[in-house]
């Protein structure tokens, strides 16, 4: 199964991923390779998180405070959002329209 990124998805994912680098070098890194291995474990196993609503699902990071919103689509995973979970629960959902 394939994976794609809605683009405010991947911006986003981009600038979370500057924020940590800024934060403390290499710290970026692991946030990439974080967010990649909770993205490999959606890919493996996509019904295995909650949905949210509809037929949204979440992931959530182990080190990170972030999930992966994802819907399962007929070519494959189309991630909605990697989404800060500190942030406002709804600011994504616009993005179900376009995938």
């Amino acid at each position: 199964m394939t994976f794609c990124f809605h683009p405010e998805a991947q911006a986003e994912f981009y600038e979370a991923l500057a924020y940590y680098e800024e934060c403390e070098p290499g710290l970026g890194c692991d946030f990439a390779l974080e967010v990649h291995s909770t993205i490999r474990s959606i890919v493996a196993h996509p019904w295995a998180w909650p949905t949210l609503e509809d037929e949204v699902r979440r992931c959530l990071t182990r080190r990170f405070p972030y999930g992966v919103l994802y819907s399962i689509e007929s070519d494959g995973i189309f991630i909605l959002a990697v989404m800060h979970l500190h942030r406002s629960p709804d600011y994504w959902k616009h993005r179900q329209e376009s995938g």
